[in-house]
């Protein structure tokens, strides 16, 4: 089953900037190493299994999606390939291969930038409560899982390590990173994802929703981070969609539905996950990788 895990790296004489939920950053200077380890968070808490060459496909999709994006917005990749890296990187090219970035160091916004184009996850339950989503008014009679006719941008706060973000508005985003620039960012989210979601259909996938990052290089505003990955968004088959029920996913909604099913309180420390639930999330992220970029690990 692949490659053996990656669950945390460690590049003897780098500096480790950052453990994330599921990268390892290094500061190089002027740049940043990027590494995608096999690590799954779910309700923004770390689970203690890795997922075989998770972090590889996380890589090659964002690589990808970044190029098919690049007249949207600029990112901050630099290289992907081995060759390309600085020579004090290359004596850790087995843990490397395939799963790092050398991108522009810049400062990332404090907010996330989400888009929603279906009524889905909390969305669903926003709605439900409320008739709305993180604050806009939609129509009576959605179902569960149904398409907005105009996806909606609904950035969120960024939360520390085991805490949850929170939904807030564009004024408040505003208020955060100031108002051109809030503006900019919900611009840029929905260009993409809109783009997006048409590539991906062609593919035979649905992108519910997503969540972006953004940083900024100066005066420069860049994608950053991931894209468009089974771990930043929901992926659903499209030729099992049906409105009005939960949907099949290539995506973790496939491990939050097993923790939910064994009543994980959604806190520290994480349950294990059998083998079945690790072996179904690796073949479900390798599907949605071949099926979008046509390109196996």
């Amino acid at each position: 089953m692949g490659s053996p895990a990656i669950t945390e790296t460690n590049l003897t004489g780098l500096k480790l900037k950052a453990r994330g939920k599921v990268r390892d950053i290094y500061d190089l200077g002027d740049k940043l190493l990027i590494v995608a380890t096999d690590r799954l968070s779910a309700f923004d808490v770390v689970l203690p299994d890795p997922i075989p060459d998770k972090g590889r496909i996380l890589t090659q999709m964002s690589l990808w999606w970044f190029e098919q994006m690049a007249d949207i917005t600029e990112n901050h990749l630099v290289a992907s390939d081995l060759a390309d890296f600085p020579a004090e990187l290359q004596p850790y090219a087995e843990q490397l291969e395939g799963r790092s970035m050398l991108v522009t160091k810049c400062e990332p916004l404090a907010i996330e930038a989400i888009v929603r184009g279906y009524v889905a996850g909390s969305g669903w339950k926003d709605y439900q409560a409320t008739g709305e989503i993180c604050g806009y008014k939609l129509p009576e009679g959605l179902r569960e899982s149904d398409r907005l006719e105009q996806p909606l941008f609904t950035p969120s706060t960024k939360a520390e390590m085991g805490e949850h973000d929170v939904n807030i508005s564009l004024e408040q985003a505003a208020e955060i990173v100031g108002k051109d620039l809030a503006e900019e960012v919900a611009r840029r989210a929905l260009a993409i994802y809109s783009r997006a979601r048409e590539l991906a259909a062609a593919s035979g996938i649905i992108i519910a929703d997503t969540k972006f990052e953004f940083g900024l290089d100066g005066e420069r505003l860049l994608l950053i981070d991931e894209v468009l990955t089974p771990d930043s968004s929901r992926f659903w088959p499209m030729d099992d969609y049906q409105p009005g029920r939960s949907q099949k996913s290539f995506d973790k909604q496939f491990v939050r539905n097993y923790l939910e099913e064994i009543g994980f309180n959604k806190k520290p420390p994480a349950p294990k996950l059998p083998q079945e639930v690790i072996d179904g999330t690796r073949k479900r992220y390798l599907e949605a990788l071949t099926r979008l970029t046509g390109k196996s690990l």
